[in-house]
């Protein structure tokens, strides 16, 4: 379900702009190129890994082939044009994307690790019974426990934690996974999922469907019309309640996790593009030399630097989202004392 909503979109017809063999060097372009979802990973020049392109329109049925026919924009498939990473219908007929973008891949790679390595370490935990963890399972072990005991029991309590754990877990290496993989700059890294606010808005609504599904009756009760306060303030209480419940907690899981993923990108990005800007020459990147060896000399550093704070940002990020779930959750199931 994740996947499908994260790629899944309504595209309008329209003409894409003709190519032009060289242009002026466009920071914003390069940017949010980097940072949006696309139909292929770009590797270096012209060279791209491509990937599935799946289109549905109701003239011409479905359409499958890979995103390397476009060749970069040059040709036009089945009647689909290619221009910087959006797809339009030549004839202005509008279309639905099933595609594989970068960004569908990606969770389906992480996914797919995660499977191995907990099927790995439960087939471990069968077979060394009684013995010490080594190996895959010594390394994730302290993590397991980790998101178990200090968010999982901690924020929804030893009566329910071990029936939301599963989910608490799988959520927080979900992300943990993304994150650590958007900080690869080449292929299969590089896609900025958890920077893409239709991914994160799918695991908001998870977590507060999780949440309200599982509602006690003193949940709903303190919601709706809360003991102990007067029945003149119930009402307005009520209504911020609600409002709390279904669109500010799920949005503030949604939009914290989206801006702080996309912000690094975007820093590391615009400290890259220095080098670009320094070696421009009339607007055109490339033409100076010591002026590119100068921009190198100082983003490099900057850029190492970020890259390490996005690296505490991918497992900090991960465990709020993971925290602020188990606590929500928490108060939903909590029964009165």
């Amino acid at each position: 379900m994740l996947l499908v909503f994260s790629n899944f979109s309504y595209a309008g017809g329209e003409t894409a702009a003709d190519h032009t063999e060289k242009k002026k060097f466009d920071i914003s372009e390069m940017i949010f190129g980097h940072i949006s979802d696309s139909h292929d990973f770009h590797v270096v020049g012209d060279f791209a890994v491509p990937l599935p392109c799946i289109f549905y329109d109701a003239q011409n049925g479905l359409s499958v082939f890979m995103s390397s026919k476009f060749d970069h924009g040059h040709r036009d498939v089945k009647g689909y044009h290619f221009d910087h990473g959006q797809i339009s219908r030549t004839d202005g007929l509008s279309f639905w994307d099933f595609s594989i973008t970068k960004n569908v891949f990606m969770m389906l790679l992480v996914c797919t690790l995660m499977f191995l390595i907990f099927k790995s370490i439960a087939n471990r935990y069968i077979k060394n019974k009684g013995k010490a963890p080594t190996g895959i399972q010594n390394l994730f072990e302290p993590l397991m426990l980790f998101v178990r005991d200090d968010i999982a029991k901690d924020n929804i309590g030893e009566k329910y934690y071990m029936k939301f754990y599963p989910y608490i877990a799988a959520v927080f290496f979900f992300i943990l996974g993304l994150n650590l993989f958007g900080l690869i700059p080449f292929f299969p890294g590089s896609a900025n999922v958890t920077g893409n606010i239709a991914v994160t808005a799918c695991l908001a609504l998870f977590t507060a469907v999780l949440t309200n599904v599982n509602g006690k009756k003193d949940y709903w009760q303190h919601m709706l019309w809360m003991p102990g306060v007067p029945t003149f303030v119930k009402p307005i209480l009520s209504v911020i309640e609600v409002l709390g419940a279904f669109l500010i907690k799920p949005g503030s899981l949604m939009i914290r996790l989206f801006a702080n993923i996309t912000a690094g990108h975007i820093i590391i990005l615009s400290l890259v593009g220095l080098i670009f800007m320094f070696s421009a020459v009339d607007g055109y990147a490339g033409e100076s030399t010591g002026g590119g060896v100068m921009g190198a000399l100082v983003a490099v550093p900057f850029v190492l630097f970020m890259n390490a704070i996005e690296l505490l940002v991918a497992f900090l990020q991960a465990y709020i989202f993971a925290m602020l779930s188990a606590l929500y959750i928490g108060q939903a199931v909590e029964e009165h004392h």
